[in-house]
This record gives structure tokens, sequence and C-alpha cells, in this order.
């Protein structure tokens, strides 16, 4: 269909069309270029950048469980300075978006990775399911309060549209998707990984080293869909939706859900083409369906 319109609004920002990376499953993305052209996508989204470098976690780090993925990689990178020298412009040599997805252990971290990172970058992504140290590693993203407090005070330092990931390990997610709207937030992304556990029955000892981690997958499909429905009838901010999409017709569900835009995360790591197929798959849907503009159905579910 040579008049599909595949492009969407992310905060004032042109998306070529709604397929992005996910963060910590695409690496910083341009390794991923040896398989197709990155100019293909949305947008590409980096791992968590940390302040200085992060080993990351101990393993056994990644444990396989019934249609999902469990990790605790702990934010393993290479920090910010070798981001900016390195990955970026090897991410820049395509014509796609970057997404710096940044996490620090204080506010003022996240405020210090936001300043550095200036304009270099087309939007910032929070993470705010990380703990947060001075308050006794509570994550900051469950409580609104404290998600209120960081979005407002990173959006100072923020020259991009912000973008703030929300963890689903919360009571009511539209609480704290409202919160992050009052403090600055010029779109939201979720979900985040759902908080689980594997056990070794014959050793009778969780698989992973970190005893929990965050799942990811099918699993938690339909926990997203429901939290981006929900999220999107009660905020006014364009929305990242993810969580365990794997076909084309899994990104529509999301976008009929409210989500302008999609992100592609544990597929990647079955195969490596993931974002592109699913990209493929997306527009034969469309197409199938007669749809020539993607912004048609962004929210369009007929709710009973």
């Amino acid at each position: 269909m040579n008049n599909l319109d595949m492009s969407v609004n992310i905060a004032g920002i042109s998306l070529k069309n709604p397929i992005v990376t996910a963060s910590g499953t695409f690496g910083n993305g341009w390794e991923i270029s040896r398989y197709y052209d990155l100019s293909e996508l949305g947008a590409v989204t980096s791992k968590a950048i940390t302040l200085s470098p992060k080993q990351g976690n101990p393993p056994p780090r990644i444990a396989e469980t019934d249609s999902g993925v469990l990790n605790s990689v702990g934010l393993q990178n290479s920090g910010i300075e070798f981001f900016l020298k390195y990955d970026l412009p090897n991410l820049r040599r395509y014509d796609t978006k970057v997404i710096a997805n940044i996490s620090g252990n204080t506010i003022e971290e996240n405020c210090e990775i936001a300043k550095r990172l200036g304009g270099e970058v087309d939007f910032i992504e929070l993470n705010i399911s990380c703990p947060n140290v001075k308050q006794g590693g509570v994550a900051f993203g469950t409580d609104p309060r404290i998600v209120y407090d960081i979005t407002g005070r990173v959006r100072e330092h923020c020259s991009v549209p912000l973008i703030v990931k929300l963890s689903p390990n919360v009571t009511d997610i539209v609480e704290i998707a409202v919160a992050a709207q009052k403090g600055g937030a010029n779109a939201l992304s979720l979900i985040n990984t759902l908080l689980g556990m594997k056990i070794d029955v014959n050793t009778r000892k969780p698989i992973l080293a970190n005893n929990t981690g965050g799942l990811s997958g099918p699993a938690v499909k339909p926990v997203a869909v429901r939290m981006v429905w929900q999220v999107a009838k009660n905020v006014d901010l364009p929305i990242i939706g993810m969580g365990g999409i794997m076909s084309g017709e899994d990104a529509a569900e999301f976008i009929l859900a409210g989500a302008s835009a999609v992100a592609v995360g544990t597929a990647n790591l079955v195969t490596p083409t993931a974002a592109l197929d699913i990209k493929k798959q997306f527009v034969q849907y469309l197409v199938k369906n007669k749809i020539k503009n993607v912004k048609d159905i962004i929210g369009a579910v007929i709710a009973n």
C-alpha cells in the first residue's frame, strides 16, 4: 500500500513508524546493524546508561520461564562517557531516532546524566524502576510523590523530550502515570518487567543469583495491554507500549489500547531481526484491514 502513513508523533517528534526497541534487549543498537538497516525502525533505545561503568549482578542472571524470561542483569553498561564517545556516533549513522535510557542511584545522578546527554539524543527515557539508594532501596517508581519529584527534577536538566518508564510493580499504575504527567513528563513508556522468581526444585535454590528478577515476554502481555489501556484513558501523554510483543498483531493490540508506538524487547533475544520482522507483520495487518494511517487506530479499541 503505497499511500500507507506509518508515522507517529511522540512529544512533538515524528517517528517514521511506531516500531522501536526496548532498553536492555538490543545492546546499544548499532551492534544489530549487521543484520539489518536500523533506519527501518522508528527509534532505537539504548541499554540503561549510568553515570559510571557498572558490572551488573553476578551470574546466573538470566532464566527462561514458561512464555517468558527472568533477568537480573543489573544494568550492566559502560557508563555515559563511553556511550557519548562510542555508542552514540555509531547510532547516528542511521536514519532513526535515538532514545537514551538513563538510570541513576539517586535523583541527583539522574539529573547529572540527563544534563550531560544534553541535546545529543532525541529522547531521554527515565528508568524509575530502579532502587533509590537514598530511600533505603525502594524503587523510585512505586511512590507517586517520588515519581512526581524525580520527574520534575530531571525535566529541569533535560533539553529533549522526557519519557518516564513506569514499573508495573505497583498497586495503581494510573496513580503513578498521573504523578509523572504532573511532574512534567512529555511521554510515558510501559510496562517495565514484573518481579518474579524461579526455583530449582532439586537444589531448592533460586535459579538467579539475585534470587528474584524481572519477568518479560509473552507471559506479561495481558498485564501490559491492560495497563496501557488504563493509563491512556487517564493521562494526556503519548505512550510507548511494551511487554511481550512478538508479532505484528501484538503491536496492533497495544496501539488499539492507546499506545502511539510500541517497543520490541524479549523478541530481540529470540532473533536479532525481531523488530524488523514485527514491523513487516504490522504493515501486513494494516493492509489486510484497509488501514491507511496508523494514527487512526491509536486508542481505537471498542471496549465493552
